[in-house]
Order: C-alpha cells, then sequence, then structure tokens
C-alpha cells in the first residue's frame, strides 16, 4: 500500500480554495486501490474536523489539527503541525516509503529537519509551490521576503517538485538551477459539465432580478478581490470603455481597504454599469452566470494554473486574460489576451463588442475543447495515480 500524506490544503471537505478543490477531486475520483491518502484538517475547517480528531473522507483518513490564531503566522504553525502529525503516523503505521505531499512552500526555513526525518522512515518529500507569494502585493515588505526565502530552501531539499504551470517549472529551474531540481508538470483539472440549472429555474431568475441582470448583457469577474489581480486596470479601463453591458463582480469585498483604496483613485460607484454582488456559493449557479456572461475577464498574474480560468474556459464563451506566461500556458489561442498599458484593455472591450457570431463561436469551441482535453479532472486524477505509484 502506498501511503501518500497531504499537506498544506485547509483539508477535505473542501469549502473553498484551489488547493482544497484539488484534494476534495483527488480523494473523490481515487481509482487505485494501492493508494491510502492522509490528509492533514483545519480544525476550523468543517464541521467534520471540529467534532472530531480523525475521520474518513472520500477513502482518506483525515487529521484536524487544531491551530492558534496569531494572524500570518497561523498557516506556517499549522504547516509545521501537520508535517509532525504526518511523520508520526507514518511511523507508527510502519508505512513502507511513504510520501509526504506539500501543498505550497511555507515552512522552508524549518524543512530540513523535518526531511532528514523523512528521510530516515524511507520517505519521500514533494513539494507543489504553487505560484510566486513573495509576489502578492497584500504582503509587507519583510514577509514577501519570508515567501520568497522559504521557497528557496522548500525547492532545495525537495525529492520532486510538482509544477501545476510549465510557466512555473522554467521558473523553477532556471531560478534553482544551483541545486538540480527534479521536477514534473502535472496540472489541476476543472469539472466540464454544464449548469443543471435553466432560464426558467426560481434561483436563476431571482438573482438576475435581485441584481438588475440580463444573461449575455454583462462581463464577468470571479476571484479574491486583491491588488496582483488586477482590479484596477479592469474597472480603469471598463469605465473608459462606451459599452452598454454591465461589468459584474463576485467577490467579497467586506472590510477590504483595497476596495476603499481603488474607489478613491478610480469612482468606481459613480458608473451604474459596475455592478459588486457579492459572492455566489452555489456552485450550479455561479456555472449558469459564468455560461451566460457575454465575456470573462482574468487578470490574475502571479499564481500558476488558476482555479477560476479553468472554470472560466470550461464555461463562459469568450475569456479576456492578463498577458502572462501562466495564462497563456493554460489557454493558448482559446483566449484573448491584454496588457496592462493605457487604453489597452478598452480596445480590447470595445472590439469584442464587433466580433461575428463565427468569431464567438471559434473561442467558446476552442477554449471548452482545449479544457476537456487537458484539463479535465479524469486525466489529472489518473497522471497522479501514476507518479505516487512510480515513485
Amino acid at each position: 500500500m502506498q501511503h501518500v500524506y497531504i499537506i498544506g490544503s485547509k483539508g477535505i471537505p473542501a469549502r473553498y480554495g484551489g488547493y482544497e478543490t484539488f484534494v476534495e477531486k483527488l480523494t473523490a475520483g481515487q481509482v487505485s486501490s494501492e493508494i491510502k491518502y492522509h490528509v492533514a484538517s483545519r480544525r476550523d475547517n468543517t464541521k467534520l474536523s471540529r467534532e472530531n480528531d480523525i475521520f474518513e473522507y472520500n477513502g482518506a483518513e483525515v487529521y484536524s489539527i487544531d491551530v492558534p490564531n496569531i494572524g500570518p503566522a497561523q498557516a506556517i504553525v499549522y504547516d509545521i503541525k501537520a508535517l509532525k502529525w504526518a511523520i508520526n503516523s507514518a511511523e507508527k503505521i510502519g508505512a513502507e516509503s511513504p510520501i509526504f505531499y506539500i501543498l505550497a512552500a511555507r515552512i522552508g526555513p524549518f524543512i530540513g529537519n523535518y526531511v532528514k526525518q523523512i528521510h530516515n522512515l524511507g520517505g519521500i518529500y514533494f513539494i507543489n509551490p504553487d505560484g510566486h507569494e513573495w509576489k502578492r502585493a497584500k504582503w509587507p515588505f519583510p514577509v514577501r521576503k519570508y515567501w520568497k526565502f522559504s521557497e528557496r530552501k522548500m525547492i532545495k531539499h525537495a525529492d520532486l517538485i510538482i509544477c501545476d504551470n510549465p510557466a512555473i517549472e522554467r521558473y523553477i529551474q532556471m531560478e534553482y538551477k544551483k541545486y538540480t531540481p527534479h521536477s514534473t508538470y502535472l496540472s489541476y483539472g476543472t469539472d466540464i459539465q454544464s449548469s443543471s440549472l435553466n432560464k426558467e429555474d426560481n434561483k436563476v431568475r431571482d438573482w438576475y432580478r435581485d441584481k438588475k441582470l440580463h444573461e449575455n448583457e454583462y462581463f464577468l469577474v470571479v476571484g479574491r478581490f486583491v491588488p496582483e489581480n488586477n482590479y484596477e486596470t479592469m474597472l480603469r479601463e471598463f469605465m473608459k470603455s462606451s459599452t452598454k453591458k454591465d461589468f459584474v463582480l463576485i467577490t467579497n469585498v467586506e472590510k477590504n481597504k483595497f476596495y476603499d483604496k481603488l474607489l478613491k483613485q478610480t469612482h468606481f460607484d459613480r458608473d451604474p454599469r459596475i455592478k459588486f454582488v457579492g459572492t455566489v456559493y452555489d456552485q450550479e449557479l455561479l456555472k449558469y452566470i459564468r455560461e451566460n456572461a457575454f465575456a470573462y475577464f482574468h487578470g490574475h498574474e502571479v499564481g500558476g494554473t488558476n482555479p477560476s480560468l479553468l472554470e472560466a474556459m470550461a464555461t463562459t464563451k469568450l475569456n479576456l486574460l492578463v498577458d502572462v506566461d501562466f495564462n497563456r500556458e493554460v489557454a493558448g489561442k482559446s483566449a484573448i489576451y491584454w496588457t496592462k498599458d493605457q487604453e489597452a484593455l478598452c480596445t480590447v472591450i470595445m472590439n469584442t463588442l464587433q466580433m461575428s457570431n463565427e468569431q464567438l463561436k471559434y473561442y467558446s469551441t476552442n477554449s471548452r475543447e482545449r479544457v476537456s482535453r487537458l484539463f479535465n479532472w479524469e486525466l489529472i486524477i489518473s497522471e497522479y495515480e501514476k507518479l505516487l505509484l512510480k515513485k
């Protein structure tokens, strides 16, 4: 039996987040009976975690971990406690060649000692470094320095680096060449089924009525409201455009300083086309909203293969992406790209309104075909299982 310990997600059942969804899908879609997953979960993740120290979910053993509320360092303490649990568990059950798969590079300064323990057990250490956490504007400069240092240490000691985007793998190989890193590319997947809802469903009509919106009459964005997702550029350029369509933002902006800052800078509240509509947790409704947008904006530029981009490619007819390597690797020629230059996105917006039905169909067809071929969960799970069993 191949024992695999997954550390770094908030746990399963997944409530939100790319890593959480990945672990949920990987365990739920498990095909091989030769793998036993063990997943660390934050105590506050779900009711199951709050009420149980250890429980089974999707056939995986889930271990609940108490984490003190100490601000940004909380995630570091959580990963260390989770890794200690995993090493103790593997030792206790006498696991043969256990794999310790750490998601995100948060505990670099401490990893060397734990890798020695892993190797003493005959175990293997895998890391998924995610995107460039050290580039995220939300972190103060000293925190960004920590993330960069931590990433370097996590890469240095890794037996295998799993990159979810070819651009991340190229960066790892160039940036950390002196460590001769052993890496591979394995992406995330996404759900490629259409929404189970239709135009006549009450929850659909209620939502559109409440938000004063109409199908195909809005540009859409879904994601965290943070600077590195280029909301400033999207808002500014949309306001310059003369489109009569709305700009719908599905995001949580409660107590968000960045929201207040952008409001002062752009006065977007004076443009009736711009509509912050809060969050939508009903996945079928969210899928319907995506399917019936005129186009989708994607401004993420520091992550790898972003789950919200995969969802957009699987559902939205036309995708307009900020032009960075990560996004081009995912979408290829199935999307239209924009830069942060003045007028660039405004021009793209206006050009999309002149597109023929044939052009729109070209992007829609290519996008969905690309997702179905390269990013379906069955393929991703199969590739992971091959990797985990090959060691």
